[in-house]
């Protein structure tokens, strides 16, 4: 059985606003356009936390579930959510195989979670991870730097701009705002 994987995942902090943006993308080993529509951003927490993941599809699922969870256990605190996500994930043998990368946010928050127990607040409001996330990464802030376009406006092209690069990335784009 191949592994399905292959994303990009890009979030803007800007002006108070958040922008999470995600391709459509499935990839099958190295060559199968498995399929084109999936969305790898999500809304939690009664549409309060928005969610972006990279990695392998069934981990990042239950990633999400579980940091669903801690975000009702801390009451919706993304940090507190953040950091107890990650030190679980880290620490629990079973869950330290899960091979995924998340960017949280919320109305005040921008976050990067790993298995490895980082739990990072970017730079300069600027995150991408997955397949094409350093060439988003690299288009979000040029853009930021220097335009004054909306978190969502730039998380959008700095999508598209991987896509046109990244065999792992497509421009079928989906946008969330926190």
């Amino acid at each position: 059985m191949s592994d399905f994987k292959g994303t990009t995942i890009c979030a803007v902090r800007r002006n108070g606003q958040t922008a999470i943006a995600g391709d459509g993308q499935v990839t099958m080993g190295e060559k199968v356009v498995f399929k084109s529509t999936a969305r790898k951003v999500r809304r939690l927490y009664d549409g309060k936390v928005v969610v972006g993941f990279a990695g392998s599809v069934s981990d990042a699922f239950a990633l999400c579930d579980k940091f669903e969870e801690k975000l009702t256990q801390c009451g919706g605190n993304l940090e507190r959510a953040a950091v107890a996500l990650a030190q679980m994930w880290r620490g629990d043998q079973t869950m330290r195989q899960l091979e995924s990368l998340m960017i949280v946010a919320d109305k005040d928050s921008l976050l990067m979670l790993s298995g490895t127990g980082e739990v990072i607040d970017p730079d300069g409001g600027v995150v991408a991870i997955g397949s094409g996330g350093n060439y988003a990464l690299a288009a979000a802030r040029a853009l930021v730097e220097n335009t004054d376009l909306s978190a969502h406006e730039i998380a959008e092209k700095a999508l598209h701009v991987a896509a046109s690069i990244c065999v792992y990335t497509n421009d079928n784009v989906i946008v969330e705002d926190v």
